[in-house]
């Protein structure tokens, strides 16, 4: 291993490290664009090899820039929270009741405005919800951080780290459905009844059956229908093997726009209030793995892959396993650009690009590392008083997310 190679990877290792632990609780971005910055520094990766990396991004920057637009108009309008009431009050003084809402509306949230909506958004909301109905939130938090990434292979839009795997260019509604319809079941029910099973003796009992309920606002109404429409449009593009990006940032942008028209606010407010660095994150991970790209380490990936697909079963379960617990040592979203840019080289069945995606999305249930999704539910329930530490998280992850996973990835390898 030449010198050159073994910095590359020294800078890599550590800008992923500073992403998931956030040393002096610098924000993950800093990071990621500090690892990109000494590898053009240093002349480990040619400026251009960076710019042409940071290109690669666009559909994802432009697939978050709607989603966090639309998030962000959702919850200045009181959506979540009115939706986290309605769960409570339909609960009828029911803990377990109340646990399944909270599941139920978790899996709306991720399927249609991904992961991040359900860590950022929804969490707060399940939190104050909690607290009004007297029930222990910690279960309900939990279902939070696990139906965040258990729903994310729902629908092509669910999670950011879809888009990264497939590069941009999903795959057609219908062959998205018939390659993950059944997975996906499979790692919700799964991951709901061990997590209920797990956390039942915090769950049972009764709880407050009515709580305040402010009437939905006419902002929070727009909102609503701009999630309809939103979902309605991207079904419509995945159907046609369009790129989600431009029609979802249309999307959001416009959401946003109406609402603060019909208001009479002003969409700088929301604008202010999204957190725009996981562009810059996004693109410092890119760049940081086209670095090890230059340094052959996918390369070695994409042979892997090639010998693994001689057995497309074992293959994918293989390549689905490794990436899932992989994807908590390095974050799933460096972890699915690695992947990616092996299976463009090694072009694998697609049963095996599947299983990948399997793992890159369910994996991160396994520890508070995995996912960017998890770190930003760590965040939002600290905010509330309320923390989780790594090993708190990894008993719970280690007994849902393994069975998960497995009913997920014998679901694909059933289909064929």
């Amino acid at each position: 291993m030449s010198l050159a190679t073994g910095v590359t990877w020294g800078i890599c290792a550590a800008s992923t490290a500073g992403v998931i632990t956030r040393p002096f609780r610098w924000p993950e971005a800093i990071w990621a664009m500090l690892g990109a910055a000494l590898l053009l520094v240093f002349g480990l990766l040619p400026f251009s090899a960076a710019l042409g990396a940071i290109g690669k991004g666009t559909d994802v920057y432009l697939f978050l820039i709607g989603m966090m637009l639309l998030s962000e108009t959702c919850r200045r309008h009181g959506l979540f929270d009115w939706v986290a009431a309605t769960a409570v009050n339909h609960a009828h003084g029911s803990r377990p009741r109340l646990f399944l809402l909270v599941y139920a509306t978790g899996i709306v949230t991720t399927t249609f405005l991904s992961n991040d909506a359900t860590a950022v958004v929804l969490t707060p909301a399940v939190y104050a919800a909690a607290r009004k109905a007297e029930a222990d939130p910690l279960p309900l938090l939990f279902a939070c951080a696990l139906i965040a990434n258990a729903a994310s292979f729902v629908l092509p839009i669910s999670n950011p780290a879809n888009l990264v795997l497939y590069g941009g260019h999903m795959p057609p509604l219908g062959r998205w459905f018939a390659s993950f319809a059944l997975p996906s079941l499979a790692a919700i029910v799964v991951t709901f009844l061990i997590l209920r099973y797990v956390e039942r003796a915090r769950i049972v009992g009764d709880c407050q059956s009515e709580v305040d309920r402010t009437p939905l606002s006419t902002g929070g109404k727009i909102a609503l229908g701009g999630i309809v429409a939103t979902a309605s449009a991207l079904l419509l593009a995945s159907a046609f093997d369009i790129e989600l990006g431009l029609p979802t940032c249309i999307a959001g942008v416009a959401t946003t726009l109406v609402v603060a028209l019909a208001t009479r606010s002003s969409p700088i407010a929301v604008a202010r209030d999204v957190s725009w660095s996981v562009l810059p994150l996004v693109a410092g991970l890119f760049v940081l793995v086209e670095a090890l790209d230059h340094t052959g380490v996918i390369r070695h990936v994409a042979e892997a892959l090639r010998t693994a697909s001689a057995d497309p079963a074992r293959g994918a379960l293989t390549a689905g396993t490794l990436l899932a617990f992989g994807s908590n040592l390095i974050n799933n979203l460096p972890a699915g650009l690695i992947a990616s840019s092996a299976v463009l080289q090694a072009h694998p069945p697609q049963m095996v690009v599947d299983a990948l995606l399997i793992g890159v999305d369910l994996g991160p249930n396994l520890s508070i590392t995995g996912s960017l999704a998890t770190i930003l539910w760590l965040q939002a329930i600290r905010r509330e008083g309320e923390d989780v530490g790594f090993w708190r998280f990894l008993k719970v992850g280690v007994v849902t997310m393994i069975p998960a996973l497995a009913a997920a990835l014998a679901a694909r390898i059933a289909l064929g």
